[in-house]
């Protein structure tokens, strides 16, 4: 599995409040983040159908640390 680095712009007090709640459920801004997205596909794809790949959102894909 590839795993891609991504860039994104963010107001201070947005990333300050996104990692309040990654703390307060135990995870890093990163993780948090990626839970966020995975619940976005899988909300998209109960809606209007699998988007074709290999990986479910369901699937607790973590990077390999380096």
């Amino acid at each position: 599995m590839a795993v891609k680095s991504v860039s994104i712009r963010i107001e201070d007090e947005m990333l300050k409040k996104i990692a309040y709640i990654a703390d307060y459920e135990g995870r890093s801004v990163n993780s948090h983040i990626l839970v966020l997205v995975r619940n976005a596909i899988k909300d998209f794809e109960k809606e209007h159908g699998t988007i074709e790949g290999s990986i479910s959102p369901d699937d607790n894909v973590k990077p390999s640390r380096r």
